[in-house]
């Protein structure tokens, strides 16, 4: 998950040397499934089931897969979309105001690096929710959110978090169902989750040319899951699948991209494969056109134990990993993601 640092005024250490320019995607249409989730229709349980069993396929692979019929209104996508961009278009003096604290992990407010901006807020930084309190264990995960003075963007911001937080519940549960478990098992693990929602800003070429042939580098998610929004623009997320090749992954109206998380893979015994992604700069015909995304990192509560599931371990198959809290797991990779983001390494998380 992106963890980064503004540097308008304070000089950060140089930039890494220009990696090689990355291989083009392999030609390949379909990677990365498109599956509709029917939650904008009566629920229909059969197709719960065959939605499961897909979901279970794609995360046995490549780990990602497009949802659509997912409930989330477009017009709370949109006013998100719109005052995020009116906020990394706006004053700098207002997104400094807002500059995220270096030390805080789930890095709320401002952060920039020569390649992208972005903001982030969760709902456990909102300072009328004690429910979503971390606990005395997890204080470094009690920092607060941090508004800038822009007109309806709080508002946008938590409209869009309370949807996407709903859809990955139903996402849950078809986990659940995917890995023979109770339908409901996950939810008593993500009811004070600590998840942060990050909007993320790609500005057009600069004059000076790219200083690398990625927008945001190789790297994995470190949670459960990620809901991605992702506007228009043709060129950008690129998932590296099981032989090695690079394949985009276009932009669907109306969709979210979902993709699994470390520490799902380390719940589910390794059976579930998170994969490395990328963004990659756009084309020349379109180095003009900034790039928008929201990316909704969902994480377990901070206690909750991350053991193999029952349903993926047996004698000829024992657990690979050692139980661990999800708020330990958290900040233990969330402090390395970070200082490896703010030194522009590509390895991050590997």
């Amino acid at each position: 998950m992106p963890r980064t640092s503004p540097d308008t005024h304070t000089p950060g250490p140089p930039e890494p040397p220009v990696p090689p320019e990355p291989p083009a995607p392999a030609p390949h249409e379909h990677r990365v499934p498109v599956l509709d989730l029917g939650l904008d229709r009566p629920s229909d349980p059969a197709h719960r089931l065959r939605t499961a069993a897909a979901i279970r396929r794609a995360c046995e692979t490549s780990g990602f897969f497009v949802v659509t019929g997912h409930g989330v209104p477009d017009v709370v996508v949109a006013a998100l979309h719109e005052r995020a961009r009116s906020f990394f278009t706006g004053p700098a003096e207002e997104k400094e105001r807002v500059a995220n604290d270096p030390a805080d992990p789930l890095q709320h407010g401002f952060g920039a690096n020569p390649r992208m901006e972005l903001f982030g807020a969760s709902r456990a930084g909102e300072t009328d929710r004690p429910d979503t309190a971390p606990g005395q264990d997890f204080a470094a995960l009690g920092s607060r959110n941090r508004w800038p003075d822009l007109p309806g963007f709080r508002e946008a911001f938590l409209d869009y978090y309370a949807a996407v937080d709903d859809l990955s519940l139903d996402l849950l549960r078809l986990f659940a169902l995917a890995l023979d478990l109770p339908e409901r098992w996950f939810d008593d693990k993500f009811d004070r989750q600590i998840t942060p929602l990050m909007a993320n800003y790609y500005p057009p070429r600069p004059a000076s040319g790219w200083s690398s042939p990625y927008r945001n580098s190789p790297h994995l998610d470190i949670g459960a899951l990620t809901v991605l929004y992702q506007d228009d623009t043709p060129c950008g997320l690129e998932i590296r699948t099981a032989d090695g090749q690079w394949h985009p992954v276009p932009p669907v109206p109306g969709s979210f991209v979902v993709n699994i998380g470390s520490l799902m893979t380390r719940w589910t015994n390794d059976r579930w494969s998170s994969a490395l992604h990328r963004v990659v700069n756009p084309t020349d015909d379109l180095a003009d056109r900034d790039r928008i995304s929201l990316a909704f990192f969902c994480q377990p509560n901070p206690d909750a134990d991350i053991a193999a599931l029952p349903t993926c371990t047996g004698p000829d198959d024992p657990a690979r990993h050692p139980p661990v809290r999800a708020g330990d797991y958290f900040l233990a990779k969330s402090r390395r993601f970070y200082l490896q983001r703010r030194l522009g390494r590509s390895d991050a998380l590997r």
